[in-house]
């Protein structure tokens, strides 16, 4: 390993595993981890020979981080990088930033106050396809965004088997779709069409076994003069992001399989394939890692940060909201 960052990992469940794999995989910062389950904590310490701890107040007591991924369940998110932040650690904070609002104001503060750098795990941001046709429609190729189209699924126990023994199952955790798989969407949209100002969803579970939360949406939204919306399930026998970006004088497409990003400007035509990308999973998260990199080395803005966080979460609040009431419900 080179480098002079030491980066804490707090949680190795499934995506804090994930973590710190892939930011060992950068050559560029040394790592350790913390986690409360001592079975948990000597695997992952034996697998990757990395330090574990049983809390990140252990760790910190130990040794000295730049900065901490904090992976653990959505509840813990706030009130750990609030600590963190106040110690002037610099923090990757996984999706959802948190379930509710309770303590974001004060995490505000307190990173403006210390200067503190916090990047949100929004990984598709960190994908070369996605950026590229971001870039390509912000810079006014296709005229003005009119409308953006949202196709997206996947066989979530497919993937994460034990999804009903774990967060997933329980929305107070962070569970369902709308917590879960939605915020990775929106926030993606958000990020070429502005935050969402307002919302309607109709959400249901219809397929997964052994849990109750919803696994399958149907979602319209406003982005001030955008208008988008978005198909999104959990049980889909493919794992499939496509999101289409139509604007007046043409049209973009990302396709999250094949890591391509495709444009279309001639009625009655096709699309054409403008750049493709060749990523494994682990890739994504080794391309997010070194981007938080470079944040913490001062090479780069943060790919999400705070502030987007916090847009995206109040978008899913008032989706949340408006599943309860079945109406359109305003962004606050």
């Amino acid at each position: 390993m080179s480098g002079s960052n030491r980066i804490l990992i707090i949680g190795v469940g499934s995506i804090g595993e994930r973590h710190l794999r892939c930011f060992k995989a950068t050559q560029r910062c040394e790592v350790a981890f913390c986690e409360p389950n001592e079975e948990r904590r000597n695997e992952i310490a034996a697998r990757y020979e990395v330090d574990g701890y049983d809390s990140w107040e252990s760790a910190l007591k130990a040794e000295t981080f730049s900065a901490a991924v904090i992976a653990s369940p959505a509840p813990y998110h706030i009130p750990t990088a609030q600590v963190l932040a106040e110690r002037g650690i610099d923090l990757l904070i996984e999706k959802p930033l948190s379930l509710n609002t309770d303590g974001i104001a004060g995490l505000m503060k307190t990173a403006e106050k210390n200067k503190t750098r916090i990047a949100v795990g929004y990984v598709y941001r960190a994908l070369p396809a996605l950026q590229k046709m971001r870039a390509a429609v912000l810079s006014g190729r296709f005229g003005k965004i009119v409308q953006v189209q949202v196709q997206a699924g996947q066989n979530f126990p497919f993937y994460r088997p034990a999804y009903k023994d774990i967060y997933y199952a329980v929305p107070e955790l962070g569970g369902g779709l709308i917590q879960d798989m939605l915020p990775h969407s929106l926030n993606a949209v958000e990020w070429i069409a502005g935050p969402a100002t307002r919302v309607v969803v109709d959400a249901g579970h219809k397929v997964l076994e052994g849990v109750t939360v919803e696994d399958t949406l149907n979602l319209i939204a406003r982005h001030g003069e955008v208008m988008s919306n978005f198909t999104v399930n959990q049980h889909q026998p493919v794992n499939e992001f496509v999101m289409t970006v139509v604007c007046e004088k043409g049209a973009a497409r990302w396709e999250l399989s094949g890591q391509r990003w495709l444009s279309a400007s001639e009625n009655g035509g096709d699309w054409t394939e403008e750049e493709a990308f060749v990523h494994e999973r682990d890739d994504y998260y080794i391309l997010q890692a070194n981007a938080f990199l470079d944040l913490l080395e001062g090479k780069a803005d943060s790919l999400c940060p705070l502030e987007d966080g916090i847009k995206t979460l109040h978008s899913i609040l008032a989706i949340l909201e408006s599943r309860k009431n079945g109406a359109w419900v305003d962004v606050s």
